[in-house]
């Protein structure tokens, strides 16, 4: 079997399965239509056959989808609109750019720094870059405000590069790549970091597949802000570079329905099909541009191929027969791949030999002419048609395939090498053919003097260069990549806001879910605030009890809602509209975390201060996303992450996947996340105030955090505020909820969220039945306690010759008599976390292992987490001590039948 019959499924196939009755009406037919095309051009032909198509349908002709197309440009040469800039310049330019940009890597690899780099990503997609950043590219500072560009995080060199021409980064800097910290304060970070050069760059982008779903809610969130009136978004554009190879990533490809149901023309996707991941071939067998053609166009995608340079122009044109166009689709990547790391004889014998027509076509080219023959995705002309097409389109989102060579104009030791990513540094005879080709003015001796110094090459603040560069980045609004904070600040809501949280439940119950979403209900009547609250929920607003929003805030639908709802009748029925202040992506929480993150920067994309709330089930939160929540963090993002239904025994019944007991520890290793855990309605008021001071408040601290605050879907008594509430522990992480009045052994009792009234509990029984006093603490933040903890043990290490300052939970728990027993819903890791900081003896109980199916109680003597548990193990650590009688903890362990999960009585029965 031939490869082109083998990969035949990369092909339209609309004749594959029908007999031709009669070949010479056939033939005439095909004749007439060629007339049509070179008579009335492309677009008329285009409109002919569209029509066909139409009628075709109405007559009951089936037709099947064409999902791939031949492998050509999809833009006729007929239909290129005229360059407008000056060609000779450009190349001048990115010529330079290249050179620079593989100066900067190569000058890092010299022995005493050797940090790595790409030396060839930049050199495949710097045409695709300057053509944007010429014509196309908006800076925040246009009229119809800036496009935000997800910059392909490999090719960073190549934005440096260019800052360097444009007077942003100086030599010294460039020669700081990859040292942000030996070379301060003039390093530069690898990727492309808004945290790390938080004036610079605007979108993190290394973590494959993120930057694809990102892009795609930041394009909603655009539409979303104009839709809402809060600022006019229309002229604004998303673009995202990607790789052919990232596009491998579920991530990258499992968002697209969202830009296509919501008609997001103003997102484009870039793809640089180099045809190679970082070891080798995408699809060495197949062609993945083909394959992802097909990916986009059936997920409702605009797709543009940009296949072929204008040296190809002609021989297509000759190509009367379609032969040309045959092996072009037959021929593989691998194949593709192979030709440009050969030479041009090479491809006229593998690649032209192929067949006898083909042969011919270029029988009176030279080897030269036919290695010159470019991949359109490095002519200009054919990018600028490409891109002009994409803006301009309507209706839907668009991806621009673009095939390119990995390392072009490298030379023959880097150009489509499958160890192209690996290699860093150019030899002496690299740099000199690079040179000539690139006609850089360095001599000879400047590279010989010393090859790991070889001079970048400026031409001059005055030089024509310069000066066009910086003219066609004036005329569109600004430098990129660039990041600015200009939102504007806020007035946060008064102490009044928080009143109806503090005064706890009464005589009911009520789980800490429903007090959060009690209070961001208050939160959104705030007339300063209200409306810059953004809650993203993604399958189970009406589990959180949010199903109140519907009526008022309503369901974000750019196209409303045009369906009679099952529920309408309803006092909170489903009400959708393109208004809506509820983002609502359905059961998707990665796409829920792209929108937090769009939501939770718009204050520098869009100078627009918003603040998220996503709540989701804790499970599916840091566990499943924690990536998506460290890209979020890396971009500087704000706001609330909910994790509700939190706990590995709360959910119970559900069983082991809903079951959180770790989510603490996987929030605890994002530096940008403070996790809190709060017990009753007045604590959840405390953290969420200070947590909106602390972003959004005029103050001189660290506003790039994000609150993750874990609620429960259990009922219980809600306190009201105590008058001599210590607001400081709250917010901290510790305070001494009850201080026990009974003569006795003393012991202490931590715990958080869901587990404070099992410490409430334990602390009666010990008192009433054994004669123990125990004090309770409600622990909002184990996490936090511990940072700030080792930030005072670093802090003394380097100046050891201050006094040292004493940790916080240190102090709060300074003068506390007994044993320490912690307890919690989540893994024992969570509260050992403090164990250290503090010199009474600690015992920890924990809902280790996985999760089981079975009731709250049950579940929680299964775990010896509960009660009970806490009075057997704080009698054993008196026993141990002598403070109670030895027989103690033996006659408890009868007397409750801890062993028996029957027995168990802590918590509420579930629901179902």
């Amino acid at each position: 079997m031939s490869a082109g019959e083998e990969n035949s499924h990369i092909r339209s196939g609309l004749t594959n399965q029908l007999p031709d009755g009669d070949p010479e009406e056939t033939q005439e037919w095909l004749e007439s239509f060629d007339q049509l095309v070179e008579f009335h051009g492309t677009e008329r032909a285009e409109y002919i056959i569209r029509t066909l198509l139409q009628r075709a349908g109405a007559k009951s002709i089936e037709v099947p989808m064409v999902t791939t197309t031949d492998y050509v440009n999809t833009i006729p040469v007929d239909q290129e609109p005229d360059f407008p800039g000056e060609e000779e310049m450009e190349r001048r330019i990115r010529r330079i750019l290249r050179w620079n940009a593989a100066m900067l890597v190569h000058r890092a690899q010299r022995s005493d720094i050797s940090v790595g780099g790409h030396i060839s990503s930049y050199a495949g997609v710097a045409t695709l870059y300057e053509v944007g950043l010429n014509h196309f590219f908006r800076g925040a500072d246009h009229p119809g405000g800036g496009d935000q560009i997800f910059f392909q995080g490999h090719s960073s060199p190549g934005n440096y590069s260019r800052a360097y021409l444009e007077g942003r980064l100086t030599e010294e800097q460039l020669d700081g790549f990859r040292q942000e910290v030996s070379k301060a304060p003039n390093g530069l970070s690898s990727y492309p970091h808004p945290r790390l050069m938080p004036e610079f760059w605007q979108f993190p982008t290394v973590s494959m597949g993120i930057g694809p779903m990102n892009a795609i809610y930041q394009a909603q969130f655009n539409r979303y802000l104009h839709n809402r009136g809060i600022k006019d978004t229309s002229e604004q554009q998303v673009w995202a570079f990607l790789g052919d190879g990232e596009m491998d990533e579920p991530e990258s490809r499992g968002l697209l329905q969202l830009a296509a149901n919501e008609k997001l023309d103003n997102l484009n996707f870039v793809i640089n099909c180099n045809l190679q991941r970082l070891d080798g071939p995408v699809r060495g067998n197949g062609k993945i541009v083909q394959e992802l053609e097909a990916f986009f166009r059936g997920a409702g995608w605009n797709v543009i191929k940009v296949l072929w340079g204008r040296e190809w122009d002609e021989l297509l044109d000759k190509d009367d027969d379609g032969e040309l166009v045959r092996v072009m689709n037959e021929t593989l990547d691998g194949d593709y791949q192979t030709y440009k790391a050969e030479s041009g004889s090479f491809v006229r014998e593998h690649f032209f030999g192929r067949s006898a027509k083909t042969k011919e076509l270029v029988a009176e080219m030279s080897d030269d002419d036919i290695w010159n023959l470019k991949r359109g995705g490095h002519d200009y002309k054919k990018v600028y048609s490409a891109y002009k097409a994409a803006s301009e389109a309507t209706g839907k989102p668009t991806v621009i395939l673009a095939q390119t060579v990995k390392g072009y104009g490298l030379g023959p030791s880097f150009e489509g090498r499958n160890a192209t990513h690996q290699m860093k540094k150019l030899t002496v005879d690299d740099l000199k053919r690079f040179r000539d080709t690139l006609r850089i003015p360095v001599t000879d001796e400047q590279i010989e003097e010393d090859p790991y110094n070889v001079p970048y090459y400026h031409p001059g603040e005055d030089s024509e260069e310069v000066k066009y560069l910086l003219e066609r980045r004036k005329g569109l609004g600004g430098y990129l990549p660039k990041r600015q904070v200009a939102g504007e600040g806020l007035t946060l809501p008064e102490e009044k806001t928080y009143a109806q949280a503090k005064k706890g439940s009464g005589k009911q119950k009520a789980a800490t879910t429903m007090a959060l979403v009690r209070l961001l209900k208050d939160l959104m009547r705030d007339k300063n605030i209200g409306k810059r609250i953004v809650p993203i929920v993604p399958d189970e607003a009406r589990t959180f009890g949010m199903d109140s929003f519907f009526p008022t805030a309503k369901i974000y639908n750019p196209k409303g809602q045009n369906y009679i709802s099952v529920d309408r009748e309803l006092m909170l029925a489903y009400k959708e509209s393109p208004q809506g202040q509820m983002i609502h992506p359905g059961i998707n929480e990665a796409g829920a975390t792209a929108a937090f993150t769009a939501a939770g920067t718009s204050y520098a994309t869009h100078g627009e201060t918003m603040i998220p709330f996503y709540i989701f089930y804790s499970m599916f939160g840091f566990q499943r996303t924690g990536d998506s929540f460290w890209a979020a963090a890396d971009q500087l993002a704000r706001g609330f992450i909910i994790g509700a239904t939190a706990g590995r025994t709360t959910l119970v019944g559900e069983g082991l996947q809903h079951l959180d007991g770790h989510s603490p520890l996987l929030a605890a290793t994002n530096p940008a996340v403070k996790h809190f855990d709060p017990a009753f309605g007045y604590e959840i008021a405390h953290i969420m105030e200070n947590g909106l001071f602390e972003m959004y408040g005029d103050h001189d601290g660290d506003h790039n955090v994000m609150y993750y605050i874990t609620v429960y879907n259990e009922p219980v008594q809600h306190l009201p505020e105590p008058e001599d509430l210590d607001i400081e522990g709250v917010k901290r992480g510790i305070y001494r909820l009850s201080t026990s009045e009974k003569d006795g052994p003393k012991v202490q009792l931590l715990g958080s969220g869901v587990a404070v009234p099992w410490a409430q509990e334990a602390a009666e029984i010990l008192a009433e039945e054994w004669g123990v006093s125990a004090d309770v603490w409600s622990v909002t933040s184990w996490n936090q306690l511990r940072r700030q903890a080792l930030h005072v043990e670093q802090s003394a290490m380097l100046d050891p010759e201050r006094e040292p300052e004493v940790p916080f939970v240190t102090q709060q728990m300074e003068g506390a008599e007994g044993p320490i027993i912690a307890t919690t819903d989540f893994a024992t890791q969570v509260p050992d976390q403090i164990r250290q900081f503090l010199p009474n003896r600690f015992a920890t109980l924990g809902a280790d292992s996985f999760g089981i199916s079975d009731t709250r109680p049950a579940a929680r003597r299964y775990f010896k987490i509960d009660a009970h548990s806490m009075v057997v193990r704080a009698l054993q650590m008196l026993a141990d001590d002598g403070a109670v009688d030895a027989s103690a903890p033996v006659d408890a362990m009868k007397k409750y039948d801890l062993g028996n999960v029957n027995a168990g009585s802590s918590g509420e029965v579930e629901d179902g």
